[in-house]
């Protein structure tokens, strides 16, 4: 399945039926008088975040989304039924952003999570309703409003645990394939992996959801090789885990790179913890690893390992380090539950 974390679609709710002109015709009742009944609602259209979804590829191939309008009303004041509704399924972690590309709606971040996005017109009044004692046989009916309709932006920010990061060919899906079960694409030249990837590693017994995303460059923050795009999906991730070929000539530089790329991007992205490990040391010798990793240090304070993905050296260390700050990041969600705050409900015409 290809992936896809953006999509443009257009939304329009049901308008609501139009009211119905009608008048009681019986034997011996000559002057029956209205019986039009109302038109029914229009359907509402709602977003609903599913887990069994990863992509927004369904809205290449579908852009607009329209809901039931509302039936007729009929004689006998009969109600006309309400147009059916319609359920617009998005990946968990999806935001719903307007037109203008900036305002954010909502963000759909549970599983199982609705939110209306469009309300359906109202049925239009049928003839009875407008009967007085002045005009006791009104031959008009409301026509019913037109529903809600609007374009939106849905942008695709992957929820992982663990944000692998670094330089492209750092070997990044490597690690990712090491310790999941998924399966990258895997080559020794920069840009292999052009989308994010997610695996799951087990470690002490916890569930650790990994997203590999494509290498980012210099310039990134300012979406120099797609990095704009790449570095939201690390946003909601717990940790970092930063990783950097050793067999580059200055490592510094390059943990300097990325450091400077996030800070630029967002402020949240570089106060993350992060976990720093030095790949590829299978290729260097003991003397030319330490050295990497004393020039390392001397700009970098995160815990710094020394790892292998190819050859499996030292990842589940590097793992344990990892599982412990999503811990910590865990236990504090839970510690801190976020205050519930009222706020007007969003509508289009706000």
């Amino acid at each position: 399945m290809k992936f896809l974390d953006q999509a443009k679609i257009y939304i329009k709710a049901g308008d609501g039926g139009k009211g119905c002109v009608s008048f009681r015709r019986e034997k011996f009742i000559e002057f029956g008088g209205p019986n039009g009944g109302d038109g029914g609602n229009g359907g509402n259209v709602y977003f609903e975040a599913v887990e069994n979804l990863n992509t927004l590829i369904d809205f290449r191939y579908q852009q607009h989304f329209k809901a039931q309008k509302g039936q007729q009303g009929m004689g006998s004041e009969m109600t006309g039924y309400k147009g059916e509704d319609l359920i617009i399924k998005v990946p968990v972690g999806t935001e719903i952003v307007a037109e203008d590309g900036e305002t954010v709606i909502k963000d759909m971040v549970e599983a199982g999570e609705r939110f209306l996005i469009a309300k359906g017109g109202k049925g239009g009044l049928g003839n009875t309703r407008f009967k007085s004692s002045t005009n006791q046989a009104p031959r008009y009916a409301g026509p019913g409003t037109p529903g809600e309709e609007l374009w939106v932006w849905l942008r695709l920010k992957i929820i992982a645990d663990v944000g692998l990061i670094g330089l492209p060919n750092a070997g990044k899906s490597t690690f990712l394939s090491a310790v999941t079960s998924a399966r990258p694409k895997i080559a020794d030249y920069p840009f292999t992996t052009l989308h994010p990837h997610l695996g799951v590693a087990w470690v002490d017994n916890q569930e650790l959801v990994i997203a590999d995303i494509p290498g980012l460059i210099e310039g990134a923050h300012e979406g120099i090789g797609l990095g704009d795009r790449f570095l939201k999906h690390v946003e909601r991730c717990s940790v970092f885990l930063h990783l950097i070929d050793a067999t580059t000539e200055d490592v510094a530089a390059d943990y300097v790179t990325i450091r400077k790329e996030l800070e630029l991007y967002s402020d949240k992205l570089k106060d993350k913890p992060t976990v720093v490990a030095l790949n590829k040391c299978d290729a260097l010798t003991a003397e030319e690893i330490m050295e990497k990793k004393a020039a390392l240090a001397k700009v970098c304070d995160a815990q710094i390992f020394t790892i292998s993905a190819v050859a499996g050296e030292n990842l589940q260390a590097c793992l344990h380090a990892v599982n412990g700050f999503v811990g910590r990041v865990r236990q504090k969600v839970i510690a801190e539950p976020q205050a519930t705050e009222e706020k007007k409900p969003w509508s289009p015409l706000n």
